[in-house]
């Protein structure tokens, strides 16, 4: 029998940046403005850290393929376990849609090539449909993928943070810096980005759903989440630093991402350096797509086994034993949404899919950090290899803090908190999906007939 490839510490730190670091993640942010510093620092220290901390507990303590899911479950029943393998496939290919319909234009900027609707439809249903067919294998055998996305991405956030540097330091800075300007204003603008923010921190669980293919889970886990935790903080942090002073406020959107940050930067659409930086720019869409569609495949899978999501989902290949039944799922609902995107009225469709990803998969961590208290609390004696310091009361500081946070996110990202035409426009539909998901998954559990 061949013996099967094991992730070294090096690797495992790697999965957790291609996993959680998005390159795009910096651009988005700044068009809050010199306040973004201000919701890094915040976020980092009052999500990130407990986040991290309680993801190498729970992960190291109930290592298996069921990720969140199984956490919560242990903790609350399979009624709510339910929900959240729910919420927590479906934000995916919802995510996989919104990265394909970038595709094409990436594909413009690297060809010069225009793409016709029917050829851009046909483009975006290849990039779903490839990463269904790798997300067939074993994620030792895409290791290279993820290590590869994962330098990626660290190259393009430190090119674009040290291309804004240059830029401030030999034009001047784009925005005032002033004390006042680097206070959180806490208008909805403000306020409306942090679930983006939350959203790029995200993602540290999906490490615990390759412990199979590590050579030591229990050491691997948290040391991977903690140094990759550092390296993404420093990293977002500069990459956002470089971009506040060299592009204007008023040029970013929420629809900005890397791609415009280089070009704003350069000040050039094309040439050989926008080429290469939306080539390498596309090998991290990859990557992104890749790295999650494992762990939430395995988490579908393993909840379908249990009883807690449709059968379709616990199919698994004789060859491998991979999840095939949850990655044909993916490939179905992306196809069918982009698909359906045509016909949508003109907006911003990659805006308009995240949002409705953002918001199932917040939904699917506001469980997991009051299952980490309740689990210390009924099953106290289980064996804990890494374990959160501290008393009752700072434990509840730690879960308290990150849920908060989440539940905040998800009212401005959710709801319309203005009632514009414009704004109702982009937000009603984000609403109505939301709505719509959410009773999809309650019917799963009335048909199931799940227990709590």
């Amino acid at each position: 029998m061949v013996e099967k490839k094991k992730f070294s510490l090096f690797s495992a730190v790697l999965s957790v940046i291609c996993v959680v670091f998005v390159a795009e993640a910096a651009a988005p942010v700044a068009a809050i403005g010199n306040s973004q510093f201000f919701w890094w620092i915040f976020l980092l220290l009052a999500f990130l850290l407990p986040y991290g901390l309680i993801s190498s507990e729970l992960g190291t303590s109930y290592i298996g393929e069921g990720g969140i899911y199984d956490w919560v479950t242990k903790a609350f029943g399979h009624r709510w376990g339910s929900r959240v393998s729910w919420y927590y496939w479906i934000n995916f290919p919802l995510w996989l849609a919104s990265l394909a319909v970038m595709t094409p234009g990436l594909l413009t900027t690297i060809t010069g090539f225009r793409f016709t609707t029917l050829s851009a439809l046909v483009l975006e249903l290849l990039f779903i449909w490839l990463i269904v067919w790798i997300s067939f294998y074993p994620v030792s055998d895409s290791i290279w993928i993820l290590n590869g996305a994962a330098l990626i991405k660290m190259i393009l956030a430190l090119l674009v943070g040290g291309l804004g540097l240059y830029v401030a330091f030999t034009k001047g800075m784009a925005n005032e810096m002033t004390l006042r300007s680097l206070l959180p204003s806490f208008n909805i603008n403000s306020l409306s980005y942090i679930s983006v923010i939350i959203f790029n921190l995200l993602g540290f669980e999906v490490i615990c759903t390759f412990a199979d293919g590590m050579e030591n889970p229990k050491k691997q886990i948290p040391q991977s989440i903690i140094a990759a935790g550092l390296v993404i903080a420093a990293i977002y942090i500069f990459s956002a630093f470089g971009i506040g002073v060299a592009i204007p406020v008023d040029q970013i959107s929420t629809s900005s991402g890397m791609m415009d940050s280089f070009q704003l930067l350069t000040g050039s659409s094309t040439g050989w350096f926008i080429i290469l930086m939306a080539f390498l720019f596309l090998l991290t869409l990859f990557g992104n797509m890749i790295s999650w569609s494992l762990g939430v495949n395995n988490t579908a899978s393993y909840a379908a086994q249990n009883g807690d999501m449709p059968a379709f989902f616990a199919k698994r290949s004789s060859k491998n034993d991979m999840p095939i039944g949850a990655a044909i799922a993916n490939g179905a609902v992306a196809s069918l949404v982009v698909a359906v995107a045509p016909l949508l009225p003109n907006q911003d469709l990659f805006w308009s899919f995240f949002s409705l990803n953002l918001v199932m998969f917040l939904l699917s961590y506001v469980p997991v950090f009051p299952a980490f208290y309740k689990l210390r609390e009924i099953d106290p004696d289980h064996p804990r290899p890494f374990k959160v310091g501290g008393g009752k009361s700072l434990l509840k500081l730690l879960v308290a803090a990150p849920m908060l946070l989440i539940i905040i996110s998800l009212i401005f990202t959710a709801l319309p908190l203005s009632f514009t035409a414009e704004t109702l426009a982009e937000q009603l539909p984000v609403t109505i999906g939301s709505v719509i998901f959410i009773m999809i998954g309650e019917a799963i559990i009335a048909v199931k007939k799940i227990k709590t």
